[in-house]
């Protein structure tokens, strides 16, 4: 089991320059119940950028832009897509209020449906962070456009520990089938390489083969 991670922790481990707004973001997720990465997970992706150096990201799923905004402030542009229009113009906001809308592009669109958007540019490292439903569907639309030594980041696969017999609903249960339908297909992709890590919520990175 892992051990809850501090701000303060989170700091030291990756050097990361939390300013007030960061954390001010990470408090309004909080209070609105909007999911946002976890810090140890946070910590291991940042840790990820650094050591790929990606130029270009595309991020599945914006929220309120507090995962993107901290990769674009490790000097990467950042392509995130959000359908909802609540997160939408909160994610617009965070952007502009860090100086960040050079490096974050916000395409407000449902991600299955936008990828005639960023279809031109090739990307080195895709990040999916959406409706868990939809992994599978995402990794396969989006994957063409990974550069040769890219890497896919899916976050949550853990799915918060629940397993399906404690699961109390139909969706629930239903939920966790696509997740763990999503792990056999990254695990027998027979074109990537997967290694999924017990890290905050559960985090796979994906290579080429």
């Amino acid at each position: 089991m892992s051990l809850p991670i501090s701000d303060d922790d989170l700091k030291r481990m990756n050097n990361i320059n939390f300013s007030d707004y960061f954390l001010k973001m990470k408090e309004y997720a909080k209070e609105n119940n909007v999911p946002i990465i976890q810090d140890e997970g946070l910590a291991f992706l940042l840790t990820l950028v650094r050591i790929k150096k990606p130029i270009r990201i595309l991020e599945i799923g914006t929220a309120i832009g507090y995962s993107a905004s901290m990769m674009a402030n490790e000097g990467c542009l950042v392509y995130t897509i959000e359908r909802d229009a609540k997160m939408y113009e909160q994610a617009m906001l965070n952007v502009e209020n860090l100086g960040l809308s050079d490096k974050v592009k916000v395409i407000f669109k449902d991600a299955l449906e936008a990828f005639d958007l960023v279809k031109e540019y090739e990307f080195d490292m895709i990040f999916i962070d959406a409706a868990k439903a939809q992994y599978t569907n995402f990794f396969n639309l989006y994957s063409p456009l990974l550069s040769p030594t890219g890497i896919i980041v899916t976050d949550n696969m853990l799915f918060h520990g629940v397993k399906m017999e404690d699961a109390k609903t139909r969706a629930l249960r239903g939920l966790i089938r696509k997740l763990n339908s999503y792990t056999n297909f990254l695990l027998d992709n027979p074109n990537f390489k997967t290694t999924i890590f017990n890290l905050g919520d559960g985090i796979a990175v994906s290579t080429r083969r």
